[in-house]
């Protein structure tokens, strides 16, 4: 008979593992589009190599199945180095061995810029941007690069948060008890991940983030307090002030993450307040976390 526990855990880490693929490859068309670099590529790291998986703009097939070895190649220093690396011109550069030429130069690359994505002080994986000719990489240039290895270290961590709690209690679906400082941190993700959200574009990600953000919520409900039904409905932004203050966060420290004014802070604050019937922030925190609204 089949071990329905060890099959379960099979399907979950294949079902996390297309959802990694989905993020980078979303991360790397982000590239193409944000810097004007008119090729980009990623992989993830698996053991001490990248593993190419997600290309946009190539105009050959020369990058498609690169394993790159750590310390190896651009990619390979920027992954044991944890910083990004750049090649002006790759093919005459001195500062990387040249173990990848065929597949950079292949593809017609000159100038080439590898960006680590950071989750914690681990390399998850790299994302590059080239151009068929030499291109400075300015300030200007880079700064969306990083921003777009930002966002997939953020979705990559929450996923892997997600995963870790639904590994704890693998077949169950019911609310489970946990340590005071794990449901902080879960809800410290939380309010990270709506900051996330709130400065968001594009409405894939968007919808991506807000997946997490109910898996996160259910994971973090406190099983001791009773649950109770509210027809109640909290805009996003009112969500977002709510679940800062939950942390503790003054209306400065709000308008600050959330980039928004003090007072527009104080006027969600106010509105989520008297929906639920509450006449202090943490009664209203208290409140919106048993009717599930916040975790």
């Amino acid at each position: 008979m089949p071990d329905r526990s060890r099959t379960g855990l099979r399907g979950t880490r294949v079902e996390e593992a297309a959802g990694d693929a989905t993020a980078l490859d979303h991360a790397v068309a982000e590239l193409v589009r944000r810097t004007r670099f008119p090729v980009a590529f990623g992989g993830l790291a698996v053991g001490d190599a990248i593993h190419i998986t997600s290309i946009h703009g190539a105009r050959t097939s020369s990058l498609q199945g690169l394993v790159v070895q750590a310390e190896r190649g651009l990619g390979g220093r920027a992954l044991v180095e944890k910083r990004p690396r750049l090649a002006l011109d790759y093919g005459t550069s001195r500062s990387i061995t040249h173990d990848y030429d065929r597949a950079v130069l292949g593809e017609g690359i000159a100038t080439l810029f590898a960006v680590p994505v950071m989750v914690g002080d681990r390399a998850r994986g790299v994302i590059y941007c080239g151009s068929w000719a030499e291109s400075p990489v300015s300030d200007v240039v880079a700064r969306p690069a990083f921003a777009v290895a930002g966002e997939l270290s953020s979705e990559l961590r929450i996923r892997e948060e997600v995963q870790r709690r639904l590994a704890l209690s693998p077949g169950r679906t019911e609310p489970v008890a946990m340590p005071a400082a794990t449901r902080e941190g879960l809800r410290e993700t939380y309010a990270e991940l709506r900051s996330i959200a709130s400065v968001v574009d594009d409405p894939q990600l968007r919808d991506r983030l807000a997946r997490l953000e109910k898996r996160l919520a259910a994971l973090s409900h406190d099983a001791t307090e009773p649950a109770i039904e509210l027809d109640v409905r909290l805009s996003p932004r009112e969500v977002d002030v709510l679940a800062c203050a939950a942390l503790g966060a003054t209306n400065a420290e709000i308008a600050d993450t959330l980039e928004l004014k003090e007072g527009t802070v104080k006027s969600y604050l106010q509105s989520a307040m008297a929906k639920l019937d509450a006449s202090t922030r943490h009664a209203a925190v208290v409140t919106a976390r048993r009717a599930g609204l916040l975790p």
